[in-house]
């Protein structure tokens, strides 16, 4: 890895931290201004007020990197896709643009499971081909870290081909946090406890044995998996050694966020419909509220209360939801600017959720998403000399350079 001396910062928006931050914490970016980043052997070992004085290896050779002025942030984590998977949707679009809902396109043989025939069909060398040129455009919008979600196979041929995808992807630059989500719908001749034990049997002892995902999610809805048997399978997934996640309270209430919290899950997910009582127990648990505002306008649905989570005390997270049906886009420009134009986020706490909070809400607030002694390099030179033009440039790409490790 090489080394770099960052200089000439503006405006240097640290992000500190090593946990989550909930509530009005949500607000202090650590700016720095006039400041420098030095890079050792891709691990940050300063970050300051310029000085004459920088820590520096003297056995090693720095390349210097003049920031113009401008804001250096850390490097952008999208803490929920799906980006591997085959086929494409797009008529289903202009049928919600007609009026049907996401639950009745599934109903009729579209949505998850149409995917799920195009990626089971699919080879694993398409399916990485495809996946990295959409880790290619992610690198360009700034993102250093990402979630892929597996959930387009409902089988373990497939289930395993995803996430086997994913580990090959390691040498990209954008590093890759995989999830089990074998539980993203119900298989045709399978009921919602025959499925869960099929999972449980067949297929995440080979996911463990074979590190292929740290993380195990469940679609927690109705029509999908109900609230009695979510929990069943987070516990037995807890239990084989996975950390968990929750897509929770989407489509109608289910008390997903109150499970999430109650099972210290990593995070709950979606959450247009989150209950008050549970955006209270996510306020007082250490769940990131993962917020996913490109869905909602997708869907055309109302957004999730971001403001009222912030204000009562959650730790919130903003994501794209990269997949081939509800969300087809991986923008991180438009995540910003709905994050802040329709569920009143400040750009402030649009920077933390897309930074340290996405970071925790993968378990990784300890290595990656601020700008601290320690950390890996992640780092973004904007365009612009403050980080206040990423919501205000609406939709378009204020990264200049991405600097990993």
């Amino acid at each position: 890895m090489k080394n770099y001396i960052i200089e000439n910062i503006g405006q240097l928006v640290t992000c500190s931290g090593f946990s989550a931050k909930h509530g009005k914490e949500m607000s202090d970016l650590g700016i720095v201004e006039n400041a420098t980043v030095v890079v050792t052997g891709g691990i940050i070992a300063y970050a300051g007020a310029r000085c004459r004085d920088l820590p520096l290896d003297g056995t090693k050779t720095y390349e210097r990197i003049d920031a113009g002025g401008n804001a250096v942030l850390p490097g952008f984590i999208d803490s929920h896709t799906h980006f591997v998977f085959a086929g494409y949707r797009e008529e289903e679009f202009a049928w919600r643009m007609n009026g049907d809902s996401y639950l009745s396109i599934m109903q009729r043989g579209g949505g998850i499971y149409r995917t799920v025939d195009a990626t089971r069909r699919a080879s694993a060398g398409e399916l990485k081909a495809l996946a990295q040129r959409r880790l290619d455009r992610m690198f360009e919008m700034g993102v250093t870290t990402v979630e892929g979600k597996s959930g387009y196979g409902l089988d373990r041929e497939t289930e395993l081909k995803q996430l086997r995808v994913m580990q090959e992807l390691g040498t990209h630059p954008v590093d890759i946090v995989a999830t089990y989500l074998g539980a993203h719908a119900v298989p045709e001749g399978y009921t919602e406890k025959t499925y869960i034990a099929f999972m449980l049997e067949e297929v995440m002892p080979v996911v463990r044995r074979e590190n292929l995902a740290e993380c195990c999610d469940i679609f927690c809805e109705k029509g999908v998996f109900n609230i009695e048997n979510t929990a069943r399978f987070l516990e037995a997934a807890r239990a084989m050694g996975f950390r968990l996640k929750l897509h929770a309270d989407e489509i109608v209430t289910t008390g997903g966020a109150e499970l999430a919290a109650a099972q210290n899950a990593l995070s709950a997910d979606h959450l247009l419909r989150a209950s008050e009582e549970g955006i209270a127990a996510l306020a007082k648990s250490n769940t990131v509220a993962t917020l996913l505002p490109c869905t909602a306008f997708s869907l055309r649905e109302e957004y999730a209360q971001g403001r009222k989570m912030i204000d009562a005390g959650c730790a919130v997270a903003i994501a794209t939801d990269f997949n081939p049906g509800s969300c087809f886009t991986h923008s991180i420009p438009l995540t910003i600017a709905l994050a802040c134009i329709r569920m009143h986020l400040t750009p402030e706490e649009a920077v933390t959720a897309l930074t340290i909070n996405a970071a925790a809400a993968l378990g990784k607030a300890g290595s990656i998403g601020s700008i601290d002694v320690g950390k890996k390099g992640d780092i973004l030179i904007l365009a612009y000399p403050s980080y206040r033009f990423l919501p205000y440039y609406a939709g378009m790409n204020c990264v200049k350079k991405t600097i990993k490790s």
